[in-house]
This record gives C-alpha cells, sequence and structure tokens, in this order.
C-alpha cells in the first residue's frame, strides 16, 4: 500500500523505525469514539420511538375517550300548556226524529207525501179507508139515541112517582127505585157518549199527518196496504234543522267534557267546511261496557248541507292541563316500568321512573315522577345506564332562506 493511500484512509503508515503501539492506540481510541457515536445514534432512535409511542398513546386515548362520549339532544319539562283537541267519530241524527204510524186499521187509500219532501206541522201525510170503523161509529151512534130515549124515559118515570109520593100514593122504597133507574139510564148515557167520542177520535186517524215539522226520510207503505194498528210506521220523519250528533268520550278525557262546550263538526265528503256546535248535555256516567261517556253535541243546519244518518268527525277542545308533559321520543320503556333519562349539571343521566297519564300524540302527561324544569334526553338508546356521562349537543339555528331571485 502507498502512503498515498494511507493518507485517504487516515491511517499513518508505518514509519520506518516507528513506534507500533502508538498507532495501534490511535486505532483503538477511533473505534471506541466510532462505538460511541453508534451507541447514542441508537440512544436518539429508541428516544424517539418512546417518545412517539407516548403521544400516539395519548391521542389514542384521547380519541377513545372522546368516541366513548354520548352526545344527545335534551328538552325541558314543561307544566300544563295550551289544551288539546281530542277528534271522535259520530254520527247525525235528526233533533226530533219519529216513525209515524196509524192509530187507525184498514186500506191505505193514497199518500201524499214521498221521501225528501219537506212537510209542516199537522201537513196530511196518507189517507186510511176504513169501513169496519164506519159501521162502528154508526153503531155507537145508534146505541147512544137507544140509550138516551131510555134516559128521557127513566126520568120522566122519576118525575111522575115524586108526584105520586107526594100525594102518598107509593112508598118511599118505591120512589127510590125510580130514581136509581133514571141515574143508571143517565150513567148508560154517558158511556154511550164516550165510546162515540172514542170512535170518532179513532176516525180522526185516518188521516195520517204530520206531528211535527221537518223532512220525509223514508215511506214504508203504498196504496193498498193493509194497515192493521200494529204499530208498523208509514213514514220516519226527522227534523233536520237542528241536528244531534252522539259521541262516546273515552273515561280518561269525560272530565274534561262540559255542556256549553264548543265542537267542530266536519265531513269527509265537505272538504274545506267546518260546522261549529256545542255540547248540549252529557250522560254525567261511564259506561261500564265500553268505558266512555255519551256526550249529545247539537249541531246548526240551517242551509240543509248535512244529511242525518251521515259519518263525521267531532273535534272537542280540552281545556289545558295542569300536568306535567314531555315528548313521547323521550320515554324509556324497560322491563322495571316506563322510564326517563335526566340529564344533571355535571353531564350524568339519571334513570327515573314515571306513570303516564294521557297521550296527547307527539307528548304525553307525567302524573307522577317528575318535579318540572328537568332536562330530559331525547330519542335515548337502549344502552343508555344510569351515570352514563353526555355531551349535550344544542339545537344548530335554521339557516335563513334565500330570498327568492337572489343570486
Amino acid at each position: 500500500m502507498t502512503q498515498e493511500r494511507h493518507s485517504e484512509l487516515a491511517i499513518h503508515p508505518p514509519q520506518p523505525g516507528g513506534d507500533e503501539p502508538v498507532q495501534r492506540q490511535q486505532v483503538a481510541r477511533r473505534t471506541r469514539i466510532a462505538a460511541i457515536v453508534v451507541l447514542v445514534l441508537l440512544a436518539l432512535g429508541a428516544g424517539r420511538t418512546l417518545v412517539s409511542r407516548a403521544s400516539n398513546a395519548k391521542a389514542l386515548e384521547a380519541t377513545a375517550r372522546e368516541s366513548s362520549l354520548l352526545y344527545v339532544k335534551t328538552v325541558l319539562v314543561r307544566s300544563g300548556g295550551t289544551g288539546e283537541t281530542l277528534a271522535l267519530p259520530g254520527t247525525l241524527q235528526g233533533f226530533v226524529q219519529s216513525p209515524v204510524a196509524a192509530r187507525a186499521g184498514g186500506y191505505l187509500r193514497r199518500w201524499h207525501k214521498d221521501i225528501g219532501a219537506r212537510v209542516e206541522k199537522g201537513e196530511l201525510l196518507a189517507e186510511i179507508e176504513s169501513p169496519e170503523l164506519d159501521q162502528q161509529l154508526s153503531q155507537a151512534i145508534a146505541a147512544r139515541q137507544q140509550t138516551a130515549a131510555s134516559m128521557d124515559l127513566a126520568k120522566t118515570t122519576m118525575d111522575r112517582w115524586e108526584a105520586l109520593r107526594k100525594r102518598d100514593a107509593v112508598s118511599q122504597q118505591e120512589l127510590e127505585e125510580r130514581r136509581s133507574g133514571y141515574v143508571q139510564a143517565r150513567a148508560n148515557l154517558a158511556a154511550a157518549d164516550a165510546n162515540v167520542e172514542r170512535l170518532r177520535q179513532l176516525e180522526g186517524f185516518k188521516r195520517v199527518v204530520a206531528p211535527f215539522a221537518g223532512v220525509i226520510t223514508k215511506r214504508n207503505v203504498d196504496i193498498g196496504d193493509l194497515i192493521d194498528g200494529s204499530g208498523k210506521p208509514l213514514f220516519l220523519l226527522a227534523q233536520t234543522d237542528p241536528l244531534r250528533v252522539y259521541v262516546n268520550v273515552p273515561q280518561a278525557y269525560a272530565q274534561l267534557v262540559k255542556p256549553g262546550q264548543p265542537a267542530v263538526v266536519t265531513q269527509g265528503e265537505l272538504r274545506g267546511r267546518s260546522f261549529k256546535g256545542e255540547v248540549a248535555r252529557t250522560a254525567g256516567s261511564i259506561d261500564a261496557a265500553s268505558r266512555t261517556m255519551q256526550v249529545e253535541i247539537a249541531l246548526p243546519n240551517r242551509d240543509g248541507a248535512l244529511l242525518p244518518g251521515a259519518f263525521v268527525q267531532v273535534s272537542l277542545a280540552m281545556a289545558a292541563s295542569q300536568a306535567l308533559t314531555v315528548p313521547s321520543n323521550a320515554l324509556l320503556f324497560r322491563a322495571e316500568g316506563t322510564r326517563v333519562a335526566i340529564v344533571d349539571g355535571a353531564g350524568a343521566v339519571h334513570l327515573q321512573a314515571v306513570r303516564v297519564g294521557r297521550n296527547y300524540g307527539e307528548s304525553v302527561e307525567i302524573t307522577e315522577g317528575l318535579a318540572g324544569k328537568e332536562r330530559l334526553v331525547l330519542n335515548p338508546s337502549d344502552s343508555l345506564a344510569e351515570g352514563d356521562k353526555v355531551q349535550v349537543v344544542a339545537d344548530t339555528p335554521a339557516a335563513p332562506a334565500q330570498a327568492k331571485g337572489a343570486p
């Protein structure tokens, strides 16, 4: 190896006659320096690895902690509020609705009013031909005349015997007998008069008239039909202004319905129209079979738009309740009962047992378990447990709508 090569390698070439141990010491020192540099580099690499792992562990722990935190929306419990509206099905009925039957028997001679006809009180609806009744009346009149003649004879006889008694020509017993005969004859005449009057009243029933003003909704007979006086209705008459609506109010709402309360009636076929009425009266008791209370609503029908027998929907405005109300989606249904999730000031969850009252659809009444002003979790998950930490998320305000035509 030449001297130039030794210079490139930083190795001093052996000098002729030089000290060889000195050269070895230099080589050893350089070797130690190189080893120390390598160890320092390894230590720096290891330290960097440890620091990186610690940083990654902290980041992972923060990420895990953030991932395990539940974000929830809450709502405050409110007391009372505006009244609810109770919608119930109902059927329209005439304010007065009655079957019209014939008291007299016979055959229908003719009818004068058909279905849909509006009639006034006392207007003739039909006529009945009753020859047997006519003959009975004639016979009763003749019998009355016979009884009247017998009474006249009894009176004349009594007067004569009274005159004879004054001359002491007859006994007092005979006079009393004649007086008794006259009283009996007078009573027989009164009975005959009553019988004639009865038959004349029956004769009046041959003319079937409207008992009140209304509309003929049904006709059950035709000319020549036998009318036997059994009570079969000839016509069905209904008064259509005002109308009645009967609805069955569930027991939970029965205490909130009072006479005079407004009601709104709608019919599916009359879209866009509503009819205002009011509660006329209530049954005042609960039907044990259906657990409902019958309520009658009076409904004006001046234009005749509503027809008796139609199916309608009745909306009753309920008075505002003082009970606490919460949204329906704040309830938790567990095996141990109904619960709500209350969030305290520290963000911890407390599961509170509650008792549910009336159900309004989107909200429900809470009768027990809450004091008011609690903050409840909306749409709580089934895995939510007592003591869980949650983060309340504020509702994002809606962005203002952009004006039409703006760029």
